[in-house]
């Protein structure tokens, strides 16, 4: 998917890009998270306990956004028996406000309706102001809880309009 100068792109967690961009996002999330400064070795300690491997075929996907041909953004999809889990969506502060969160949503989005899956769910914290407000301007509904994340403090859905290729030639 490409649109103006942003291209996204299927991409293993274990590539340099991929590993990058988690190492920057778990680095804004515990510092967001603490108030303070990153301390040695927290954000490798945050990537042990909360590994990405799963996010890779066949058990869910990864995609990193490149702008100006730069990684600037990812965001992961954790395929679950009836929905699929939403996570790891970070733009770099370097390329916010530019419209990557969309870019990566409506990328995540595709590909999930491609692969049969009707929702979409996550979780996410107070602090995440930001993240909130994407979410919300994308069609996310808050919903109840549906895990018990220590981390995760508001929960959202959305549910995704399938096409089935009948309906796409127009004989449904």
């Amino acid at each position: 998917m490409t649109t103006t100068d942003w291209t996204v792109t299927p991409t293993h967690p274990d590539h340099p890009d991929a590993v990058a961009l988690l190492e920057a996002y778990y680095e804004e999330m515990v510092r967001r998270y603490h108030g303070r400064p990153v301390r040695p070795g927290e954000v490798a300690a945050a990537m042990a306990d909360e590994p990405s491997h799963d996010l890779a075929a066949p058990t869910g996907f990864f995609l990193v956004a490149h702008r100006d041909g730069r990684p600037a953004a990812c965001a992961g999809l954790r395929l679950r028996p009836d929905w699929a889990e939403l996570t790891r969506v970070y733009v770099s502060p370097a390329h916010r406000g530019h419209g990557g969160g969309a870019v990566l949503l409506a990328a995540v989005e595709e590909r999930a309706r491609a692969a049969g899956i009707a929702r979409i769910r996550l979780d996410t914290r107070s602090d995440l102001v930001e993240a909130r407000a994407l979410y919300a301007r994308h069609g996310y509904r808050e919903i109840p809880a549906f895990n018990d994340d220590v981390y995760a403090q508001h929960w959202f859905e959305k549910v995704l309009e399938l096409t089935t290729p009948a309906a796409r030639a127009g004989t449904d």
